[in-house]
């Protein structure tokens, strides 16, 4: 073999090499991205014993289900609580979110943070009996269960879980200080009481579990700061419901003032700015460019209310994960804007 040739077969050998570590690359690649970043088949498979149990203090309405939450911190890790108003969790944390109708279980939802940039998204399906819950499809489950008035509850798909709680960054709705303070709210709409061992702001601090230790936020426990209980409530309730997307940020951010958790303290300057507060959606029975967000000398004509009593796709409050309009929750932000805002300083 002459020379040239020795070359070029050393080259061809050489580049095989490299094809097959490519290959080899590839083929780990899709490995993990299967494996480790692929929730497991069956709810008994992640890890939901090692979970403890919160609750948040203003809980999203979610078609009157009963709903038990759970939380796992990896052993030793730490929240950055850097931020108050953007906690950062250790790779390994995972919630579960379980949802009952009429006594039966029907879903149990899971969030697992298996990367320092990815966060796993899935839905579990009970079977009738209660015993068993498997991986719902990524494009959810339809009409999974009825809940009375010919209507059903539909597990979400992984599309509709990411657009409530990915807007610029990954959020956990009901797992931050404000929903987790031990200053919370007898007047909650839809509120839960706190059961023995519930894992609480102040449980975070005493345990070190949060980095900073913020010993500020259990010495002074964040709250809605109101003139009124009523006003204080239902701020709670908005920012549950609407600050996923009512928060001035990200793609899918709804215009008007932010109600995410964290801009919500000064609860009676919020409530100034819901007040006659325009906006583009078009409420019914009014001239065009005159619906307003919160209108205290017409309550019933107030976007909020018109959307909140819609279940139109087109128009409801929230746009996604409810069939049902939450009559409490309407009649509570009724009597709100016809008592409170009529009669106090907020206008």
């Amino acid at each position: 073999m002459t020379q040239r040739r020795r070359t070029l077969a050393t080259v061809l050998v050489a580049l095989a090499i490299v094809a097959a570590q490519e290959v080899s690359r590839r083929a780990l690649a899709a490995a993990l991205e299967a494996s480790d970043f692929r929730a497991p088949e069956r709810l008994s498979g992640t890890g939901l014993e090692k979970g403890r149990l919160f609750s948040p203090q203003y809980p999203l309405w979610s078609d009157g289900a009963a709903k038990k939450r759970w939380v796992y911190l990896p052993p030793g890790s730490t929240i950055d609580a850097t931020d108050v108003n953007a906690w950062d969790f250790p790779v390994g944390t995972r919630f579960w979110k379980e949802f009952t109708f009429g006594g039966r279980k029907v879903e149990t939802r899971f969030l697992w943070k298996a990367s320092s940039d990815r966060w796993v998204f899935a839905s579990y399906q009970w079977n009738e009996n209660g015993t068993d819950a498997v991986r719902a499809p990524e494009e959810g489950v339809p009409a999974a269960a009825g809940i009375g008035g010919g209507r059903s509850h539909s597990i979400p798909s992984t599309v509709e879980c990411r657009a409530c709680h990915d807007s610029r960054r990954t959020e956990i709705l009901g797992f931050n200080a404000l929903q987790l303070s031990i200053d919370r709210d007898p007047n909650a709409i839809h509120g839960e009481p706190l059961a023995p061992g519930m894992v609480t702001l102040e449980t975070l601090a005493d345990e070190r579990r949060l980095s900073p230790a913020r010993t500020d936020l259990v010495a002074n426990p964040p709250r809605i700061k109101a003139q009124s209980a009523a006003t204080r409530a239902v701020l709670g309730y908005m920012t549950a419901n609407c600050g996923a997307c009512h928060n001035g940020d990200g793609e899918l951010a709804a215009p008007g003032p932010s109600l995410k958790h964290g801009d919500v303290a000064d609860g009676d300057r919020v409530a100034r700015s819901l007040v006659r507060q325009p906006t583009a959606w078009q409420v019914p029975g009014l001239a065009e460019g005159a619906g307003m967000f919160v209108d205290p000398d017409a309550p019933q004509s107030s976007a909020i209310l018109t959307r909140m009593r819609s279940r139109r796709p087109s128009s409801q409050m929230p746009p996604v994960g409810t069939v049902v309009p939450d009559r409490e929750a309407i009649d509570a932000i009724a009597r709100w804007i016809a008592t409170d805002l009529q009669r106090s300083r907020l206008q």
